[in-house]
């Protein structure tokens, strides 16, 4: 027991509680004041917490409590046991628990912290969402009323109506006071209030266009908010103690159209627009929303693609009914060219068998008169007459030729022919009129130049007659050469005819041909119009009042239709000239055959006469009918005349060897009178042979006498000679079509 009474403790029991108060008061202290600290922390992070003078009260409320611990530091007493180990069980207690408070806080609020954080990331996002729905219903919206007003803008594309409309929709899907279209006048140097939303007449006035407002708005692809009281906005008089609404303003760009074509997209002017004037009500504080303005800008696009459009449209149906028209007129000139072709061709077709039935009667009787004995100045005047009658005769061909060749009617006659031939026949022709001026005239034919080729020989003919007979016509003195030679590839082009293309082809060849003479020559200036029909070279007309002026046009369409190209060559007046001119023709497979359809057209100097050879003549006409019956009898035949088809079937019997007829005569049908010959003649020995004596030069009349079985066809005016050469090679070959 003593021992156990000898160990005292360290502390006494009462200064062991009173350190343990001591203590407790300490960390009570320092929770207190820490707590407070993580609080002003949590308030100064955590900018949007709603309660902060609670905080702020609670903080005052702990730093007064852990100020009350901490002077219980400096003011211990003694008390009772019991008293003491009660207030120190409490202390400890709340020591402790306030330190795990504060323990706790330290780890809880930066878990606040990152929640609030949290909250107002998803806050800041939810407010952005509303923004982009907001924005999407307002898209939305403006969208459908895009749609509905384009629909309505569209809906016609009359530009009085799709500006109407757009003001009427404008005006009910934005409540607009009032909404007005400023047009640009025809000058361009002034705006007119053309259109306004309430107004059902508007006013009408004009503002310059050169207005710094003006030009804002049209400077801007946007709308622009513009003021009330400017020039364009004072639509309607003020009226009350309202203010003016705000009013926007934006362009409307204008199409304009320059030689609208219809595979051409018109040209857009930048500089023309029209204003387009938005006013919101004055009795309101509403403004324009970015949306609106988006809307107005869009539906002013709309606009001007609904008037481009509707331009568009009205241009095209401005060109269709001018179409229309040029199509009536076209369609009307073109019957009324067709009619008068028609006339055209029925008054030469008249005027050809009218016109060569009296230059039969002329150039018979003359060719007969001139086997007369006559007077040396009687026989003048019959060659004169004689010769004017061939000139005229010559006309009446080139006339009708030039007539067939307009209206594309005449085609070439190809067959095989002596090319050599044609020259020296033309030759021939014209020596007699060469060796009176006394003029020289040689020809010189290429060595390699095909005696023989396939063309059409008569227009050949006719274009070297036309071409050397103008050479001899305008040279007084001097010579005339004709050349003819196979053109090279090289020398076939001339620049002076940039659409002749000659095509070189197996079995073909270009002849050219060249006729130089030292007359009067041309000045280049005149050349061009040598070969216009009924043109002349004023100073060759002067000196030499003979030809039409219709030779040479001729030729060149004859030369034409053979695929080639004629042309004038001349250093001026005084100088001659040289005529030059190539066409294409064809190699015959045979050159050397004996059947080639060449018939010399040389004089006849064998059988002048033919006494004894029965004929038979059916001519309408009585003097045409005569003067071939003297032509006939004076070369020695026995004729016999009819003047009826019903004559002709009584008179005709095997005795008459040749039957003339003019086919082409009204009221008589030749070619029934030649069917009726081939029925009651049906050996072909017996039967005469039947020839038609016409004045027609057409195709037609020439196949109808083959498709017949007649045996040839003789072109009037017929000469002594050439009823002579007729009747010579048609008894000789039993045929003879004359190329019309």
């Amino acid at each position: 027991m003593e021992s156990c009474n000898c160990i005292e403790p360290q502390w006494p029991a009462d200064e062991l509680l009173m350190k343990y108060q001591y203590i407790s008061d300490f960390f009570i202290a320092l929770a207190y004041f820490s707590i407070p600290l993580e609080l002003i922390y949590f308030v100064k992070k955590s900018a949007v917490f709603p309660y902060r003078w609670v905080l702020v009260q609670f903080g005052a409320f702990i730093v007064l409590c852990g100020a009350t611990h901490l002077i219980n530091l400096w003011t211990f007493n003694m008390h009772s046991r019991t008293v003491a180990i009660v207030m120190t069980t409490a202390k400890v207690l709340t020591a402790v628990v306030s330190c795990a408070t504060a323990l706790m806080l330290v780890h809880i609020i930066p878990d606040l912290l990152s929640v609030k954080t949290r909250e107002l990331f998803l806050k800041n996002k939810a407010a952005e969402l509303d923004r982009e729905m907001g924005l999407i219903r307002t898209q939305e919206e403006t969208g459908r009323h895009v749609r509905m007003l384009t629909h309505e803008i569209r809906s016609t594309l009359d530009r009085h109506t799709i500006l109407k409309t757009t003001l009427v929709e404008l005006g009910r899907t934005l409540a607009l006071e009032e909404c007005a279209l400023w047009m640009p006048t025809r000058t361009g140097l002034e705006l007119q209030l053309s259109y306004t939303l309430r107004q059902q007449n508007p006013v009408g006035y004009t503002v310059p266009i050169q207005l710094p407002v003006i030009n804002q708005v049209f400077s801007s692809n946007h709308a622009v908010k513009i003021s009330p009281n400017c020039p364009v906005a004072r639509l309607r008089p003020l009226a009350g103690k309202y203010m003016p609404g705000e009013v926007v303003a934006v362009r409307v760009p204008l199409l304009h159209l320059s030689n609208f074509q219809i595979n051409d997209w018109p040209e857009l002017s930048t500089k023309r627009y029209a204003l387009m004037v938005l006013m919101l009500p004055s009795d309101s504080a509403r403004q324009w929303h970015v949306h609106e303005l988006e809307l107005v800008e869009v539906v002013a696009d709309q606009v001007a693609v609904a008037l481009s459009h509707a331009a568009i449209l009205e241009e095209s149906m401005r060109a269709r009914d001018l179409l229309m028209q040029q199509n009536i007129a076209l369609d009307s000139a073109r019957r009324e060219a067709e009619t008068a072709i028609r006339a055209r061709n029925d008054f030469l077709a008249v005027m050809n068998h009218e016109m060569r039935t009296p230059m039969h009667a002329i150039i018979a009787l003359s060719s007969l008169l001139q086997e007369t004995e006559l007077t040396p100045e009687q026989r003048l005047m019959v060659e004169t007459i004689l010769k004017s009658s061939n000139l005229l005769a010559t006309l009446i061909n080139d006339v009708l030729d030039l007539s067939r060749l307009e209206d594309g009617s005449l085609q070439l006659q190809i067959g095989t022919f002596n090319l050599h031939a044609v020259f020296r026949e033309v030759l021939n022709l014209i020596k007699p009129i060469a060796s009176v001026k006394k003029l020289l005239v040689a020809l010189n034919l290429a060595p390699d130049l095909p005696e023989y080729a396939v063309g059409d020989e008569k227009r050949l003919m006719q274009t070297l007659l036309n071409v050397v007979g103008n050479a001899v016509k305008f040279t007084k003195e001097g010579n005339i050469s004709i050349t003819g030679f196979v053109a090279k590839s090289e020398s076939l082009r001339d620049s002076r005819a940039p659409e002749f293309f000659p095509v070189p082809i197996e079995n073909h060849f270009y002849l050219r041909v060249q006729v130089r003479d030292s007359g009067s020559g041309i000045s280049p200036q005149d050349i061009p119009n040598l070969f216009t029909k009924f043109a002349q070279n004023q100073a060759i007309a002067l000196r030499n009042s003979s030809g039409s002026g219709l030779g040479l046009a001729i030729c060149k369409r004859f030369v034409n239709l053979m695929e080639g190209h004629i042309w004038i060559e001349s250093e001026g007046l005084g100088k001659g000239c040289t005529a030059i001119f190539i066409v294409k023709l064809g190699i015959p497979e045979h050159s050397n055959d004996s059947n080639l359809s060449f018939i010399p057209k040389m004089p006849v100097h064998g059988q002048t006469n033919f006494p004894g050879l029965k004929v038979l003549v059916m001519d309408e006409n009585g003097v045409s009918r005569s003067v071939t019956k003297g032509l006939l009898l004076h070369l020695g035949c026995d004729v016999m005349t009819v003047s009826s088809v019903e004559e002709c079937f009584q008179v005709v019997s095997h005795e008459h060897q040749v039957v003339f007829m003019d086919v082409c005569v009204p009221g008589i049908d030749g070619y029934e009178v030649a069917v009726h010959i081939h029925d009651k003649f049906t050996r072909r020995h017996e039967r005469p042979l039947i020839v038609a004596l016409t004045g027609s030069t057409d195709n037609l009349t020439k196949d109808n006498c083959m498709r017949v079985g007649m045996d040839g066809v003789i072109l009037k005016p017929v000469s002594l000679e050439k009823m002579r050469s007729v009747l010579s090679d048609l008894l000789e070959h039993r045929v003879l079509f004359e190329s019309m």
